[in-house]
């Protein structure tokens, strides 16, 4: 949707008072976002935090909207990733502010609740569900992907409506499912009906706005052997020698198209953007057996402009013509495709909307906003292929994500959320609230 409504330019003493209230604010921000890292909201598990979530939401009098997503409903969708897992604890949360008039620009505050899996929790400093402050940084499994970012989207509200400030458009404040894996859930959202002139996902973007970013596969591909006694080792066939051999040619798709990154506009100064993580392996059912089959999960990164179906055809040629490594015995891998199947997407310069986070960027740091290119999935491309919307992907420093000792950086966090509060106001425009 685009509304040509321009907002009325805030004044300086109005940027100083909406930054002020931030920081009045942030101690609170800070303990609601430690109370969110609490809830392990793992792939299945999202449930009880999306719960709490909608709580939070409620009380602030939003209009909320709370379903489970339904595969059905998306399941034709090109954006859509297939599924491998039960969705009966995936719940997507919305809660929708609406102004008494609209006078400004709709917006979308996104975020996911989703996060990875921990790893050996003995390799942590402290438990990863214990959101411990410091030395300045909030530490926690999704502390920075994205739990810090997802509160200060309510936070920044907050801050507008503590000082008498009401929004003058419709917000739709997104908790998302299955970022991590799919995209689903933000998909669920668009096609659920929730548009909006401009949309800002606070992932941990280090003070920086996200120019393009890669789009993303995952596959399993499986090898067979032929088991023996390893007395007869020669007799046999290693499933899982069979396995490397496999992985081997895929880095050739790999090297090969990270050698094209300077034909890709955004992409021409990084030297690897493009990466192909072998993520899982396993395979065998005894040590001394000659292992009869092995498997192994790959993500796999494209360039904006490559459709998943063109990246799926290459990497399928690639299995099939691996068969005539000796290593693989004759015998055809089999892949199957398992999560993401998303498309890369780039932001185009000189929107309205990236104008506006220009202005509030300065306003909150005293400097000049830089973007960068990522190759890290994110959920904008949901919303700037499919929803043809401007999507800011805009958020704090941060360390370690999907690594152990995950954190988020605090004054970078609270000067992110002034830029959001700062955004909400000049982008939906503001009215005195009696």
């Amino acid at each position: 949707m685009t509304n040509t409504t321009q907002s009325t330019p805030l004044t300086a003493a109005q940027v100083q008072r909406i930054m002020k209230s931030v920081d009045d604010h942030f101690d609170a921000q800070l303990k609601f976002t430690q109370d969110l890292i609490r809830y392990p909201s793992l792939r299945g598990q999202e449930h009880t935090a999306q719960d709490f979530l909608y709580e939070a939401m409620r009380k602030r009098g939003f209009s909320m909207d709370r379903w489970r997503i339904d595969e059905a409903d998306i399941c034709s969708h090109p954006g859509f990733g297939p599924v491998t897992v039960s969705y009966e604890n995936a719940f997507n949360v919305v809660g929708t502010y609406r102004p008494g008039e609209q006078k400004g620009r709709s917006l979308i505050l996104n975020g996911h609740i989703d996060v990875v899996p921990t790893g050996p929790e003995k390799m942590w400093s402290r438990s990863p569900w214990d959101p411990a402050i410091v030395e300045g940084w909030l530490y926690g499994r999704g502390a920075a992907d994205m739990k810090a970012g997802l509160v200060a989207n309510l936070f920044a509200y907050d801050a507008l409506r503590a000082i008498g400030y009401a929004p003058a458009a419709p917000i739709y404040f997104q908790s998302v499912v299955e970022e991590e894996c799919t995209g689903n859930g933000a998909l669920a959202a668009l096609l659920r009906g929730y548009k909006a002139d401009a949309v800002i996902i606070p992932e941990p973007e280090e003070n920086m706005l996200v120019r393009a970013n890669v789009g993303v596969l995952w596959f399993k591909v499986r090898v067979q052997g032929h088991p023996t006694h390893t007395r007869e080792m020669a007799n046999g066939f290693n499933a899982i020698d069979a396995a490397y051999a496999t992985i081997e040619a895929l880095r050739g798709i790999e090297a090969k198209w990270n050698s094209q990154h300077h034909c890709h506009r955004h992409f021409e100064d990084l030297d690897h953007p493009i990466n192909f993580n072998i993520g899982k392996i396993e395979g065998g059912d005894w040590p001394s057996t000659v292992p009869p089959w092995c498997e192994f999960d790959v993500r796999a990164a494209i360039y904006p402009g490559t459709t998943a179906d063109e990246a799926r055809a290459e990497i399928e040629a690639c299995l099939r013509n691996a068969v005539s490594d000796p290593r693989l015995g004759g015998s055809e891998p089999e892949v199957t495709f398992t999560g993401f199947y998303a498309e890369g997407y780039v932001l185009e310069e000189g929107s309205d909307a990236e104008n506006t986070l220009r202005d509030c960027h300065r306003h909150a740091f005293e400097n000049e906003l830089q973007s960068f290119t990522t190759p890290g999935y994110l959920d904008a491309r949901v919303f700037v292929i499919y929803g043809e919307m401007p999507t800011l992907v805009y958020g704090p420093k941060s360390l370690d994500i999907h690594g152990f000792d995950e954190r988020v950086h605090i004054e970078s966090l609270r000067m992110i959320t002034k830029s959001i509060a700062l955004f909400i106001a000049q982008w939906c425009g503001i009215t005195e609230d009696s």
